[in-house]
């Protein structure tokens, strides 16, 4: 099991794609395990047959125990079952001190571009062009490889650049040939800038997700039941338990103050339709939510303090000059909460393509770990299940949060008369650290006004 986030000892075997006797190549997607983060999916790196699953679907794993070992003898027979334990063990296990040499302190991704933590793994030394291997057997079995080692970059036999599996699978998508590539990274490893350079002036991938045709996203984990029928049980694990412990972090650590404003959003419900049938958001999705985030961003950029964080540890207030804006998202595995990067710099219908892809990533359970970091500022959009508004608490990091309330048909006093409108309730909650009532106050009227003359999108803009 491989590092696949900072910070993480341990993930879920959601689903296998594979079992023993299946030819795998590599790059193609084995398995599909949940951390506390996201659900992610996790690569061979080997081309040849699966041996063994050590481990069956539902099973919480340490980091750094071996889930899966493959053949990669050929066509010969695998090693009987004593032997290939042996053999993973060897490969996951240093053999001998005095033949290796301390990994690199400041070596940097692994899976999914996260740090690893320090530790007293070891490696072995790359063997030179002259080296004479030690003398094997004439008819030895061939050995089973484990993954996790080639995850966490080592090479497989000689000759392999040697590359971790999003840079194999960045090298593929943009048509370079690893073994072409001059490798900058510690040891000779291949990194995503060296695979960029030479595939420059080609663009980036959209996305590092294996090349593996998508499988159907997983169920949630089934609840584990009493031997009573009137109670059952569910294991708190993946992503539910980080959202828990996060909030409580929050909740009892920023001062929350929460307001609200209840408005009429009449005219931005007729530009919505308006917008639908407006050639330049041809096959673009518009709703609501897409002109709150905006409004949300005119009134970021008259009040910039509102954008912020606290840094606890060096007692400074960390303003910052770009959003990276949260929507908040329920899925199965409970609730997440991806980011736009750099929301303040998309036109509308860049904004509007962002959140599609968003939303869409979220529902089929692909949402990366890096997407769901970094955020500045959150929407909590509560009113699609029918409620007015809500009390949201910060997601950690941030110092305002955004409740939008459900959009309702309702009598409102209008040019002096009492008509039907429509109406609805926004909830902002802030960390009173960050943000004082006046600053507050001028952040939520900005939006309500914003969305009640959706005209000030451009004048204010």
């Amino acid at each position: 099991m491989p590092d696949v986030g900072e910070g993480l000892t341990e993930a879920e075997i959601l689903k296998w794609y594979v079992q023993p006797g299946d030819t795998v190549t590599d790059g193609q997607v084995v398995c599909e395990v949940e951390t506390a983060k996201a659900a992610v999916e996790l690569p061979s790196p080997f081309d040849g047959t699966v041996h063994e699953l050590c481990f069956p679907e539902g099973t919480t794993v340490d980091v750094g125990q071996v889930i899966i070992s493959v053949n990669v003898g050929g066509d010969a027979p695998p090693a009987p079952a004593a032997p290939v334990t042996e053999s993973v063990a060897a490969q996951a296990v240093p053999a001998e001190p005095a033949a290796e040499e301390e990994e690199p302190q400041g070596r940097q991704p692994v899976l999914v571009g996260y740090g690893v933590a320090a530790s007293s793994t070891k490696r072995r030394p790359r063997k030179a062009a002259g080296d004479v291997a030690p003398a094997a057997p004439a008819r030895q079995a061939p050995a089973a490889v484990s993954v996790p080692e080639q995850l966490n970059g080592h090479a497989s036999g000689a000759g392999r650049p040697l590359a971790k599996p999003p840079v194999r699978k960045l090298a593929k998508d943009l048509g370079v040939d690893l073994t072409t590539v001059v490798p900058t990274g510690p040891d000779g490893i291949i990194t995503r800038e060296d695979v960029h350079a030479a595939a420059a002036p080609a663009p980036a991938p959209a996305a590092e997700a294996p090349a593996a045709a998508p499988a159907a996203v997983p169920a949630a984990a089934p609840a584990a039941e009493t031997s009573g029928a009137r109670e059952t049980r569910v294991p708190i694990k993946g992503v539910r338990k980080a959202t828990a412990a996060a909030m409580v972090g929050s909740a009892f650590t920023a001062p929350h103050v929460t307001e609200f404003v209840t408005f009429d959003i009449t005219r931005t419900m007729k530009l919505v339709e308006e917008l639908k049938t407006d050639k330049d958001m041809a096959g673009l999705r518009v709703n609501p939510l897409l002109l709150i985030a905006k409004a949300v961003l005119v009134a970021v950029r008259r009040n910039p303090e509102i954008n912020a964080a606290w840094d606890e540890a060096a007692q400074e207030i960390v303003l910052k000059h770009y959003v990276n804006l949260g929507i908040a998202a329920a899925t199965p595995r409970g609730l997440i909460v991806p980011n736009i990067k750099d929301a303040h710099a998309q036109t509308l219908p860049e904004l509007s393509k962002s959140l599609s892809e968003l939303v869409a990533t979220a529902r089929e359970g692909k949402t990366t770990p890096a997407a769901m970091q970094g955020g500045t500022f959150t929407i909590t959009n509560v009113g699609v299940f029918g409620v007015d508004t809500g009390t949201p608490i910060l997601n950690p990091g941030e110092s305002a949060i955004l409740a939008v309330g459900a959009i309702k048909l309702q009598p409102w006093v209008h040019k002096g008369k009492v008509k039907p409108r429509q109406v609805t309730t926004l909830a902002l909650s802030f960390d009173h650290r960050l943000v004082d009532g006046e600053l507050g106050s001028k952040f939520l009227a900005d939006v309500a006004a914003v969305l009640e003359q959706p005209k000030r999108l451009i004048t204010w803009a």
